[in-house]
């Protein structure tokens, strides 16, 4: 029980820490968002997005998905406690995340009009995706750093370099977009990816590690296993974005650019804000799979410990958020963009089988089953277009709520029938009690916001959250005793005093 209580602990302290990080890089994303929405509008938010979007399917096809293969190889070298193995496993990283980063910004070089046609109907912004080349260097340089940091558990350091980086992006981006408008997206994307390498680069160098001198060929024997699952997470991830992509484009096209700003500020809400604890949960959830990976009885423990902590915490935030969507939308964009409220309730109960699905398919990863993961992550992205397309083509924004939701649900089922044949994986009852608890009540919210009229759905929305945060309060002092935690801090604080 008490080894138990430890694990449950230790997903709290790491999501704690990162929570913390994400908390803060959510602060500046609501004021940089906010400046966007006021200074680009719906149009220069398309813009952004459809940039982003197109590198960002470059980076997932060259990128060689290092920044999770490598993870794997660099806490297998850490917990062996070899510093030779460590040594070359980091050099092996650093080396490879050179060659696919400057592969990432040929191609984005070379096919730059291409591009430009593709994504936006025609070549103006062929200079764009010229200078934005480089950007795909900065970012797989930088994915090398946060891979030895957090493959080797530094997670202060990890911390301290989100959080720089994201504050370096904030300073630059604000006067470039005031001084220059639409003109300012490239230098902004161009100077917040150098500044993310830059910290994450000095955090890095903390760490005590010795370069290995190796050769190319040495580089690819000693990389293979990274480069084989990475190749294939690579492959997975541009399928995602290239589907993501495809849809962006799609709606561009049946509707037009605003939608896609629309969309765009949709789902940087959930993905981003509601998100974030997928991000401070992931950070040392993966590592701590890793180990135990050939073990799986070791791995369902840490598959429902992870998603029941995930659940007991995004519970009250999703309630909290069903409620009080439409002054979220305002105060992180503006009445503008209140259209993408109904999208938003139907996304935040899609969350929920997120999560849980979230959970599970790490184990492919944490296993080495990049094959697995592939075919997986492929069959999810084939259904989610077709959902998302039919939702939009039927019911606008609020339909690609609607096919957020049905695509987790379905894609749950699927990870969770994987992960029972392969490792007899199973839920334990004391997960499937929080979800059913938690998930009715977000349906009861669910219902409210849109049956009962303001201000009487504020009243009933509070008995709402304060249930699901007494309930996620009562369940995480079970398992981590929340009381004992919170006496021993007070206690803390009262020797300091005296």
């Amino acid at each position: 029980m008490t080894e138990q209580k430890d694990s449950y602990r230790q997903i709290m302290k790491a999501t704690s820490l990162f929570g913390g990080v994400q908390v803060f890089q959510i602060l500046i994303s609501v004021i940089r968002s906010k400046f966007v929405a006021i200074l680009l509008g719906p149009a220069g938010m398309g813009i952004v997005g459809l940039l982003a979007s197109t590198t960002g399917l470059i980076a997932g096809l060259t990128g060689f998905g290092l920044g999770t293969s490598g993870v794997k190889n660099v806490t297998e070298a850490y917990s062996s406690g070899n510093k030779e193995r460590i040594d070359t496993v980091v050099s092996v990283v650093r080396r490879l995340v050179w060659l696919t980063g400057l592969l990432g910004a040929m191609l984005t070089l070379v096919f730059s009009p291409w591009l430009s046609e593709f994504a936006f109907g025609n070549k103006e912004y062929t200079l764009a995706f010229v200078w934005l080349s480089i950007t795909l260097l900065f970012a797989q340089l930088n994915i090398g750093e946060m891979v030895v940091l957090q493959g080797m558990r530094k997670l202060q350091y990890l911390a301290k370099a989100n959080i720089y980086g994201s504050l370096s992006g904030l300073v630059v981006a604000i006067p470039l977009y005031y001084k220059l408008g639409i003109r300012g997206i490239v230098p902004v994307i161009i100077i917040t990816a150098f500044m993310t390498f830059f910290f994450s680069r000095y955090f890095a160098r903390k760490v005590k590690t010795e370069k290995v001198k190796l050769s190319l060929s040495a580089t690819i024997t000693e990389g293979k296993s990274m480069m084989v699952m990475g190749f294939m997470i690579s492959m997975s991830a541009m399928i995602i974005l290239f589907v993501d992509y495809l849809l962006r484009i799609f709606i561009n096209h049946i509707g037009h650019v605003e939608d896609v700003g629309f969309y765009n500020a949709g789902f940087a809400i959930i993905n981003t804000y509601v998100g974030m604890v997928f991000t401070a949960m992931g950070t040392d959830y993966y590592p701590r799979l890793s180990v135990v990976a050939d073990n799986n009885q070791q791995c369902k423990d840490n598959i429902n410990q992870q998603a029941e902590i995930a659940l007991l915490i995004l519970a009250p935030i999703l309630i909290i958020f069903l409620i009080f969507v439409n002054w979220a939308v305002v105060l992180l964009y503006s009445k503008q963009f209140l259209v993408i409220t109904d999208m938003l309730h139907w996304a935040a109960l899609g969350i929920f089988f997120k999560a849980v699905s979230w959970s599970i398919a790490f184990v492919f990863l944490a296993k080495g089953e990049g094959k697995l993961y592939f075919w997986s992550e492929f069959a999810s992205s084939m259904y989610t277009l077709i959902f998302n397309m039919l939702g939009y083509y039927l019911g606008g924004l609020t339909g690609l709520g609607v096919s957020f939701l049905l695509s987790f649900t379905v894609y749950l089922i699927q990870v969770f029938v994987i992960a029972r044949t392969r490792y007899h994986f199973s839920f334990y009852s004391s997960f499937i009690t929080i979800f059913l608890v938690q998930f009715t009540l977000a349906l009861l919210t669910f219902a409210l916001v849109n049956l009962v009229e303001q201000p009487y759905s504020y009243f009933w929305g509070i008995v709402l959250i304060a249930i699901s945060g007494w309930y996620s309060y009562r369940e995480l002092d079970r398992r981590i005793g929340v009381k004992e935690i919170i006496q021993s801090v007070i206690q803390k604080i009262k020797k300091r005093h005296h």
